[in-house]
């Protein structure tokens, strides 16, 4: 199944609003995510990541119930085998 994630932005590189690229925790998995959709994402905010891009940012409690339930779906499983940016 194809979901958003929620993670936390650790880190961000690039000024180029399009290229500019966040590391972002995924309940301590740490994936490189494109945030051209999500310019105004600073630091220590919590975005829903698909297919290697941060389409939103939410607050820390929705991210956080949204990662619990994707636990309890087992759907963290995929992330934590996958080099691939979530999604």
């Amino acid at each position: 199944m194809c979901l958003a994630i929620p993670g936390c932005v650790k880190s961000i590189s690039g000024d180029d609003v399009i290229a500019r690229t966040a590391k972002v925790s995924f309940g301590g998995i740490t994936k490189e995510v494109n945030l051209a959709f999500t310019p105004q994402a600073c630091v220590g905010d919590y975005v829903l990541v698909h297919v290697g891009f941060a389409l939103t940012i939410v607050n820390e409690a929705e991210a956080r119930r949204v990662f619990d339930y994707l636990k309890q779906m087992n759907e963290i499983q995929e992330l934590e085998n996958s080099d691939e940016v979530p999604g």
